[in-house]
C-alpha cells in the first residue's frame, strides 16, 4: 500500500466513523419490550428500573416469564367473567418502543437511582436476542452516567458481549446447571456456550454477580449444588451469587397466555434456601437470597 492510498484510506475510514457515531446519536434503535417494573430491589444494588426485553434462546421448564420466550408480539384471548357471563377480548403480549422513548421513561426515576445507588437493569426474556437495541439503551445509559446492569442467560454469541463490554456496568449472570445433559433437558439447550462466555467474562475482570435459581427436584439435588460450588471456584474474579428461590405465582401467567407449565404441580416447600447460602458461604463466596 503506497502511502497517497493509506493517507486516503485513513481519512475516509475516520470520515466514516464520525459520520457513524453521528448517525448513532441522532437516531434510535427499535425493540419489542414487553414490560417495565419501577421500583425493583431484587435486580441488582439498589432501587431500580427493570426493562424487560422480548426474545430468550432457552425454554426453562421453571421460567417466570414464560411471555418473554418469543420475541415478536403474540396475541392471546382474554376471559373475564361478569355475572356469570364469559367476555372476550384479543390483547397483546409486547410492544414495540425506540431507545430515546425508554430513556425518557428511564431518566424519570433518576432521583430513587441516586439516593439509593441504583439504575437501571436489563431483562428480559434475554436482551441480547436484541443485540442492537440493547447496545444503543447501555451506550444511551451510560453516556447519562445511569448505573446499568444486565440480566443475562448467556446463551449468547461472544462476538456480542465483547461489544457490550464497554457499555455495562454489573453482569447478573445465571448458572443453572453443570451436568451438560440435564441443562439441556430442562432449559433446551447445551450449556457450553454458556459456561465458556461465563469464564470469557470473569477473565477480563467484568463486574459479575451469579444468579442460582433454586427449583426443587431440579436444581437444588446435592449433586448439582457441588457441581456449581466447583465450577464457580474456578473464577478468579466472581465471587458473588445470588440464591433465587422458586416460586410459582407466575401460575397464572401460563393460564392467562394458554402456555404450557411443566411445573403446575411442584411444592415450594422445603428448598432450604438458607443451607443453601450457608454451603456456599462456607467455600467463600459472598451470598445473598432474593437478589
Amino acid at each position: 500500500m503506497n502511502a497517497g492510498f493509506a493517507e486516503s484510506f485513513h481519512f475516509l475510514f475516520t470520515l466514516s466513523t464520525i459520520f457513524y457515531l453521528f448517525h448513532l446519536n441522532i437516531l434510535c434503535m427499535e425493540g419489542i419490550i414487553f414490560d417495565i417494573k419501577h421500583y425493583a430491589i431484587h435486580d441488582g444494588p439498589g432501587i431500580r428500573q427493570t426493562i424487560f426485553l422480548k426474545g430468550c434462546p432457552l425454554s426453562c421448564w421453571w421460567c417466570h416469564n414464560p411471555e418473554s420466550q418469543k420475541k415478536e408480539i403474540e396475541s392471546y384471548t382474554k376471559v373475564n367473567k361478569l355475572d356469570g357471563k364469559k367476555f372476550y377480548k384479543e390483547e397483546t403480549i409486547g410492544y414495540r418502543t425506540t431507545t430515546s422513548e425508554l430513556m425518557k421513561i428511564i431518566e424519570k426515576d433518576t432521583l430513587f437511582y441516586e439516593e439509593s445507588e441504583g439504575g437501571v437493569t436489563f431483562s428480559g426474556g434475554e436482551p441480547l436476542m436484541q443485540t442492537d437495541f440493547l447496545f444503543d439503551l447501555a451506550r444511551k445509559t451510560k453516556m447519562n452516567y445511569i448505573h446499568n446492569a444486565l440480566d443475562t442467560c448467556g446463551y449468547v454469541s461472544q462476538d456480542d458481549i465483547l461489544r457490550l463490554i464497554p457499555y455495562i456496568d454489573l453482569w447478573l449472570y445465571d448458572l443453572k446447571i453443570i451436568d451438560p445433559e440435564l441443562h439441556e433437558r430442562y432449559t433446551g439447550v447445551s450449556n457450553e456456550i454458556i459456561l465458556k462466555n461465563l469464564e470469557f467474562l470473569d477473565e477480563t475482570g467484568q463486574d459479575i454477580i451469579l444468579r442460582f435459581p433454586v427449583v426443587p427436584g431440579i436444581t437444588n439435588t446435592k449433586s448439582n449444588i457441588e457441581q456449581i460450588i466447583l465450577f464457580a471456584k474456578t473464577l478468579r474474579n466472581t465471587k458473588r451469587i445470588d440464591i433465587l428461590p422458586y416460586h410459582n405465582i407466575s401460575k397464572s401467567k401460563y393460564d392467562r397466555f394458554q402456555k404450557k407449565n411443566r411445573m403446575e404441580n411442584v411444592k415450594t416447600e422445603g428448598l432450604n434456601a438458607e443451607s443453601i447460602q450457608n454451603e456456599f458461604e462456607s467455600n467463600g463466596f459472598k451470598v445473598k437470597i432474593g437478589g
